[in-house]
């Protein structure tokens, strides 16, 4: 009997992107949020002029930067991004430990942005659920697709609960458990159906008591005379055709029982008329005298000596 565990998956919980902080920090938003709906201004009028984009970006921050003065707001950068090394003067998102620009808070895998939702760390970088559960969560043995919730431990591999089930009949396991074979699991029911040596008997799975005897084995129960179905008390017994005879009803098979006392010939024998006999069972029926080869008479299935037959049916 094996054994098996269903336990949670050791899932970290999503983190969660950190609020704006400051008064200060929110005017700056909004100004920032001006300087963007100008941005594609200045890139199409730089475009056309001539001018590089990042110098007009330069002169329009530079600009910001002393109106924020005069209204008593330092304009100071809120940290550096994590991803392009750059000052983060607008808006930040805090995670992993970094500060980052928000359009830079992406999934290692995807490059899905993660600042509006949540995600999964791993190994210093951020996953987007998906992405996290196809590389790092468990997978089932059965459909090998990754287990996002409750996983099952069995066989030294992991399962889908759902997914554990008997590979013969497809019926989930209850508190009996199962029994393995060649690394599947199966049913009771099925194991012995399917793997358990039959009684040569009454073919039904053999379990725990047997013989062995006749190149088989059998429940010690079925294990009796063919005939009679009686035990061998004495632990001996005739093989005819592979199965097992006691000594009277092997005879009566061989046809060496004896005519006149119905046991086995085991010895010295006399045959007549096809019947075998004891030499001292071999005897008028008559006057119960010892008959000889040559020397008798038969009469309805019955053995005389000359003289009585002649006297009973002469």
């Amino acid at each position: 009997l094996s054994a098996m565990s269903s336990t949670p998956v050791p899932v970290p919980k999503p983190l969660l992107p950190s609020p704006p902080h400051t008064e200060a920090a929110r005017q700056l938003d909004e100004l920032l949020a001006d300087l963007g709906h100008t941005e594609s201004k200045l890139a199409a009028a730089g475009q056309g002029a001539g001018v590089p984009t990042e110098s007009l970006l330069d002169n329009m921050l530079d600009s910001l930067t002393r109106d924020l003065q005069e209204l008593g707001i330092t304009a100071a950068p809120a940290g550096v991004c994590a991803a392009c090394r750059k000052p983060i003067a607008g808006k930040v998102f805090t995670a992993l430990g970094k500060t980052w620009h928000p359009e830079h808070f992406t999934c290692a895998r995807c490059g899905q942005e993660l600042d509006k939702g949540p995600f999964f760390e791993q190994g210093g970088q951020a996953f987007c659920e998906e992405d996290y559960h196809k590389a790092f969560s468990p997978r089932c043995a059965y459909c090998a697709g990754p287990i996002r919730e409750k996983v099952l431990t069995a066989l030294e591999q992991t399962w889908h609960p759902e997914h554990f089930f008997c590979a013969h009949c497809g019926k989930v396991f209850g508190d009996e458990g199962f029994l393995e074979r060649n690394g599947k699991p199966y049913c009771h029911q099925d194991f012995l159906a399917m793997f358990a040596p039959k009684c040569q008997g009454c073919e039904r799975p053999v379990m725990d008591k047997y013989l062995s005897a006749l190149q088989g084995v059998w429940h010690t129960e079925c294990f009796v005379c063919t005939d009679c179905l009686t035990g061998f008390t004495g632990g001996s017994f005739f093989e005819l055709e592979g199965r097992p005879y006691c000594e009277l009803h092997f005879h009566q098979r061989q046809g060496t029982v004896c005519h006149g006392c119905g046991r086995p010939v085991t010895g010295r024998c006399i045959t007549a008329a096809g019947r075998r006999y004891h030499p001292e069972h071999f005897i008028c029926t008559y006057c119960l005298g010892q008959l000889h080869k040559g020397t008798f008479r038969e009469f309805d299935d019955k053995m005389y000596c000359q003289p009585c037959y002649n006297k009973l049916f002469v």
